[in-house]
Parts: C-alpha cells; structure tokens; sequence
C-alpha cells in the first residue's frame, strides 16, 4: 500500500467518511450494506488495512456482518471498528465478544473516530510501515492568505452546517453569489468539496 492504509466503509449512507478520510492520508472503498462488503473482502484485488462498520443497514447487518468476517479464514483477523447509534453497554459487550475490535457510538467527533482509527492500526503493528503522515505536510503549496475576508466568512457558515440559501439569507447577497465564493474557495484551497473544505481550514486553524 505504500504506506497509506487501505480503510473499508460499510455503511448505507458513507459520504462523509468517504470524503473527510481521504484528508487524513486513508485510501478508502465503501460497500453499502454488509453483503456488498463481504463480496469485497473476499475478492483477491482487495488488501484492506481496517473496516468501519455500520450496524444499521439493509439486507444484513453490521453484526451478521461482523460474524460472517469474523468465520472466514480470509477475513477473520481483519479489524473491525463498529459505528452505532446505540449505545447500551450489553449491546456493545456483545459486539466485542463477537470480534469488534472497537466501537464508536454516533453521533461522532471526526477526531475521535480518527484516534480510534489509528490506535486500532497500531494494534496490529501497521504503523511500523507508516510513512509520515499525510498531514503533517498538508499545508504545504496552499496559500491561506488567498482567501478574501467574505470567503473566509462563508467559509464559517459552511463549517457550521449552513446551507448556501442560509448564507446567502446571513450576508444578504444572492445564492449564486455564494456558489461563486464556494468555488473559489475550493480552487485556493485546492479541495473538491464542502466537506475536505471545512476540514482543511480546521487543520490549518483558518476556523474554529
């Protein structure tokens, strides 16, 4: 792998981690349901370094999910981090006794998810052939001082979960204007997205 892990998404709506990973130096594939999952676990092209599972999920879930992994000679020593949304102790228990490896209740802080992440991949000894990580060169050939006062504003609306009317509505311009903004921003930042955006300018302290 070169040094960048190889992390499994399985989850039926994984557009965040699919694209707020990525910032953080992790290849990632994602499946959208555990059957899905297995299918790319199994198949030969794929050497994944970790898997993030979802329990809730169509056609099987994490835990069937977690025990058919866990069956397979192929995938059985894979690690596993659970994502639920429940977070009764007795459903956790169960979840480690059947071979999680980790869990994380949602709703998540991305920083949590990312110190379990890598406290997992140490724990198998991945980390011996980590390259320095990503981030710590992240900043480099990105010029923070590029962007205007207004894109830095609403940069923070967007960090705030705001939608493009919503900001447009704040700074009382039009909504394509914000749209011109946003493109902007992703340009200088050199990002594609809203998401890697905001996590950009978290990492740099652009925003708090």
């Amino acid at each position: 792998m070169n040094g960048i892990a190889s992390i499994l998404v399985v989850d039926d709506n994984p557009k965040f981690l699919k694209d707020a990973l990525p910032m953080y130096g992790y290849e990632v594939d994602v499946a959208y349901d555990g059957l899905e999952a297995l299918k790319k676990l199994i198949d030969e092209n794929n050497n994944y370094n970790l898997v993030l599972l979802d329990v809730m999920m169509p056609n099987m879930d994490g835990w069937d999910t977690l025990k058919a992994i866990r069956k397979n000679k192929k995938t059985e020593h894979i690690p596993v981090i659970m994502i639920t949304a429940v977070s009764e102790d007795q459903k956790v228990v169960s979840g480690l006794k059947i071979g999680a490896d980790d869990y994380i209740v949602k709703p998540f802080i991305l920083p949590n998810l990312l110190a379990r992440i890598e406290a997992v991949l140490r724990r198998v000894n991945w980390q011996n052939e980590n390259k320095e990580r990503p981030e710590k060169s992240l900043n480099k050939d990105i010029n923070i001082d590029a962007l205007t006062p207004k894109e830095k504003e609403v940069l923070s609306y967007v960090a705030k979960g705001a939608s493009n009317q919503e900001i447009a509505d704040k700074l009382c311009v039009r909504d394509v204007t914000v749209k011109t903004h946003l493109n902007s921003i992703f340009k200088k930042l050199k990002v594609s997205n809203r998401t890697q955006a905001v996590l950009l300018a978290m990492q740099i302290d652009l925003i708090n």
